[in-house]
């Protein structure tokens, strides 16, 4: 006799289930035999919605908090008078228009940046949605747009085996509720590592260094949000920025994890 449609998907559904107390199981088992140590000091973490960042870990990061500069979202310390623009984007002329950013790439911000982009430190992307959702005024900003990943080039790419700045869009995307995430532009070549550049050369190495997808298309009414790990001297979002404006985008804005 052939099992009824709605029997086997009770069978499946409780073997998801089954499945997944094994899994929950044994990662207790593993946290009670091997605790997490924090990634930014070296003690255990806590119980609660962080693996990898203790108490004292998070107070170590420095978040990004108004009042900040409007194009990268570098926070002002102490009383703000005068511009809304900071020394980093002095020489810039973005062809965006605003930009946020989480944290400062200071301390653990710093580590988390390399843990996710050096260290293939995907497991990370967990503890970065949950300080995301400590973060209302960030998720805000993001609130109906289409979040657009900077691209890597398709060696690099298969060298890292991911793209991070695609986690991260899809994790602000997620914890904004739930935002369209497109692929629309493609790095055309394979620049230097920006890391040891100064300003100057760092637009140099990224001039005309992207393009638009094959068969993209842009919607003149949709805002989109560029998603990078950093934010330095903003040469890279600029550059991609650029080739959106120039396909007829008229409403850019930045995102990123970290800013220095």
């Amino acid at each position: 006799m052939t099992p009824k449609p709605e029997t086997l998907d009770e069978s499946r559904t409780g073997l998801e289930r089954l499945a997944q107390g094994s899994r929950e199981f044994l990662s207790g088992l593993g946290d009670l035999l091997f605790p997490r140590d924090c990634l930014v000091v070296v003690e255990p973490v806590e119980d609660g919605e962080y693996q990898y960042l203790s108490h004292e870990g998070r107070r170590r990061l420095i978040h990004a908090r108004a009042p900040h500069c409007r194009s990268c979202g570098f926070p002002f310390f102490g009383e703000m008078l005068g511009s809304r623009s900071c020394p980093h984007c002095q020489e810039l002329e973005p062809a965006f228009e605003e930009g946020r950013t989480l944290l400062l790439a200071r301390e653990g911000g710093r580590t988390l940046v390399h843990e996710l982009k050096y260290r293939q430190g995907r497991y990370i992307l967990h503890d970065i949605r949950s300080l995301l959702d400590e973060r209302p005024d960030f998720t805000a900003f993001l609130q109906g747009a289409t979040l657009v990943p900077v691209p890597l080039y398709p060696k690099r790419e298969r060298k890292r085996r991911f793209n991070q700045s695609l986690l991260l869009a899809r994790v602000m995307a997620e914890a904004a509720g739930g935002l369209p995430v497109e692929k629309l532009l493609v790095r055309t070549r394979d620049t230097l590592s920006q890391t040891r550049l100064n300003r100057k050369q760092r637009y140099e190495n990224v001039k005309n260094a992207f393009a638009l997808r094959d068969n993209a298309m842009l919607d003149l009414s949709i805002r989109y949000v560029l998603v990078d790990d950093v934010f330095t001297t903003g040469a890279t979002l600029n550059a991609c920025a650029t080739t959106l404006r120039r396909a007829g985008a008229l409403h850019i804005d930045v995102a990123t994890l970290a800013h220095g």
